[in-house]
């Protein structure tokens, strides 16, 4: 028998799924042969595919500022780096995440997974909205088996909560874990509506998968996996094998999140949002140009799957323009909170957008580089500028690959995009709110 779920709970349910490093044909429903992504092509079967769905930033720390605070990196002090352990540096307090705008609607809220916003303790997601968090505080390369051996990094941190409960957990189990802790939140939550964060550490390298999806792992490579555990070294080239593994994993994790919606009777009521914070390290961007740290498409343009049985037809290919910016603006509507008028908030209201119903709220989206802006979109046309001068025009409509420069050939066009750069920039000079710095930062230890 299927659980009732509140009738008085007519607010819908937000669950934001995101995952680490994700190219954007790394999906089967987004073209991928090389990965087998069953539930979430069911998902896209029920809800919709978004083709034009962007980040704020081309890698972590940046694209997940944005994606909290509905802002562009730069505006929120949060473009230049990608944090590390012990770094005085963090989305500062005074800033207002999704979850603290949801909480002041009623949400429940919880994260589970990779946080990379701050390592210290004001930072840290309980400060930032969350009720709950269990997870990592950076990527887990941030250890002292990191790839590049000029980094002297300190052990790995687990924590729940604010407390480091593990040090050096074995993130072969990390998705495993995350999603029990997703599933027993849902279970626990099915009464009141709730926002859940899923931040996946994976497929950042190095590559972990946990042993029941290491079947189709040859034999060598096990060997060579149980030598590194021995030897307390990560081999990052052996486990760059393993990445589609990786990704089978996190699809099992999405349907184990999905089921359990169905088995508590709040399926119907429930937005599910799957997406990854940047282009690929590893894995693939075809058909777009560009890999993580790029402004081309494969950099920024995400692979991305909306499912809300109530609101959203199933079967929908929507390639309006839309951004992870959006989801504070779009949830806030949806859960009957106010947007902050405080301050400039960069995304829009999406909401009759990812119905199928409306069309992108973007005359323009800006593509940074660190502090660097680097391109500009406006409907199809993609301006791209170095030193301020424009270096590159693309109609992506006609080619999204990025391969021929008609720069010259329309130079009204051109003109047009530069007026959108000039006016953004001196705009976003006047409105900057700086991230926080603390004073005699150090790394999270037991």
């Amino acid at each position: 028998m299927v659980p009732a779920a509140d009738p008085k709970n007519t607010k819908p349910n937000m669950i934001l799924i995101l995952t680490d490093d994700q190219g954007y044909s790394d999906l089967g429903c987004f073209g991928g042969k090389h990965v087998e992504t069953p539930r979430i092509d069911q998902m896209a079967q029920e809800g919709a595919r978004l083709t034009s769905f962007y980040m704020a930033g081309p890698v972590c720390t940046p694209s997940r500022a944005a994606l909290m605070t509905g802002s562009y990196p730069k505006r929120v002090g949060m473009a230049e780096n990608v944090l590390v352990a012990g770094d005085a540096k963090g989305l500062n307090p005074s800033e207002l995440t999704i979850a603290e705008v949801l909480k002041s609607a009623g949400y429940k809220t919880a994260m589970f997974g990779k946080w990379h916003l701050g390592d210290q303790p004001e930072f840290l997601p309980m400060q930032q909205g969350f009720d709950e968090f269990f997870g990592l505080p950076y990527s887990h390369d941030i250890h002292p088996f990191h790839g590049n051996k000029s980094h002297q990094f300190p052990p790995l941190p687990l924590l729940e909560g604010e407390t480091v409960i593990e040090l050096e957990p074995d993130a072969d189990y990390l998705t495993k874990r995350i999603t029990e802790r997703a599933v027993q939140f849902i279970n626990e939550n099915k009464n009141s509506p709730f926002f859940l964060y899923v931040p996946h550490p994976t497929p950042h390298r190095p590559i972990t998968v946990s042993p029941p999806f290491r079947k189709d792992v040859p034999a060598p490579l096990k060997a060579k996996l149980a030598l590194e555990a021995q030897n307390q070294t990560i081999d990052y080239k052996t486990r760059d094998k393993m990445y589609t593994s990786a990704i089978a994993e996190v699809d099992w994790s999405v349907g184990q999140i999905l089921d359990a919606l169905k088995q508590q009777g709040i399926d119907n009521n429930t937005l599910v949002l799957f997406t990854s914070d940047n282009g690929p390290k590893l894995g693939k961007s075809t058909p777009l140009k560009g890999k993580k740290g790029s402004t081309f498409e494969g950099g920024m343009r995400v692979p991305t799957v909306v499912r809300w049985p109530a609101a959203i037809p199933g079967g929908m290919t929507n390639d309006e323009l839309m951004t992870a910016m959006d989801l504070l603006p779009t949830f806030a509507m949806l859960a009957g909170a106010e947007v902050p008028a405080d301050r400039v908030i960069d995304g829009k209201d999406i909401g009759s957008v990812l119905t199928g119903k409306g069309k992108s709220p973007y005359e323009a989206f800006f593509y940074h580089n660190k502090n660097q802006l680097e391109a500009v979109r406006s409907g199809d046309w993609k301006l791209r500028v170095k030193n301020r001068r424009p270096s590159a025009l693309y109609h992506l409509k006609d080619d999204i690959g990025e391969k021929q420069n008609v720069l010259k050939e329309n130079p009204e066009v051109v003109a047009r995009l530069r007026e959108y750069i000039d006016t953004f920039e001196q705009e976003l000079a006047e409105n900057i709110r700086p991230a926080a710095i603390t004073s005699n930062p150090k790394p999270l230890s037991k």
